[in-house]
């Protein structure tokens, strides 16, 4: 996962967002209830993600004073989620981490009959490569 392109292009694909569709009017940062420990704003960090910025996204600290609440969803005109692509961010940092993947072969030793058969799938989505 090197390279501006790609990375940019595997946030849009994990997280389904389209940032050119914002316009830039800020109503999802001004809903954001971690707006003052934030680097990155939320408009910022979709413009960021349009722009191919993902390194410099992944190694802000914005990135984890998210709260996934998805006020700047309620309140974009748009229907621009900035907070699926804080999520999808997120995921990259993990799945560069390179300990924390999974392959289908890795479920049978995992299973459990007091674990729900969702959260082996759920895993596998997030973690697999």
């Amino acid at each position: 996962m090197s390279g501006h392109v790609n990375l940019k292009d595997t946030v849009l694909e994990i997280s389904g967002v389209n940032p050119r569709k914002c316009m830039q009017c800020g109503k999802c940062s001004g809903t954001c209830p971690a707006y003052g420990e934030m680097e990155y704003h939320p408009h910022q960090f979709v413009t960021m993600v349009d722009r191919g910025q993902i390194e410099k996204l992944m190694a802000s600290p914005s990135l984890y004073r998210c709260l996934a609440c998805m006020a700047c969803l309620e309140r974009c005109p748009r229907g621009v989620e900035p907070a699926k692509l804080v999520e999808a961010v997120r995921l990259l940092v993990i799945r560069q981490q390179g300990q924390n993947h999974m392959t289908g072969d890795d479920i049978p030793e995992k299973l459990d009959p007091e674990l729900p058969q969702q959260a082996i799938v759920a895993a596998l989505r997030k973690y697999g490569k």
